[in-house]
């Protein structure tokens, strides 16, 4: 089965304002990921910027499928 981390988190941006999510979902690789690792993987998803503080709560990993197709590394796709 594959793994996903299921999460809440809170961003908050250095010119103002914030995001938050609540029981967040992605797929992982293995069978954990630090929380600086997870951050840094919200801001490159989701191509944030003016990104400052980063919390992350209620973290856990679970079995199940990835909702993701691979990325073909040949494509870039």
């Amino acid at each position: 089965m594959d793994k996903r981390v299921q999460f809440d988190f809170e961003i908050v941006f250095t010119n103002g304002g914030g995001l938050q999510g609540q029981e967040f979902r992605l797929d992982i690789e293995g069978d954990d990921i630090t929380d600086q690792e997870l951050a840094q993987y919200i801001v490159e998803d989701m191509r944030l910027l003016m990104v400052g503080d980063i919390k992350i709560f209620n973290k856990k990993i679970i079995n199940e499928k990835h909702k993701r197709k691979p990325v073909d590394e040949n494509s870039g796709k």
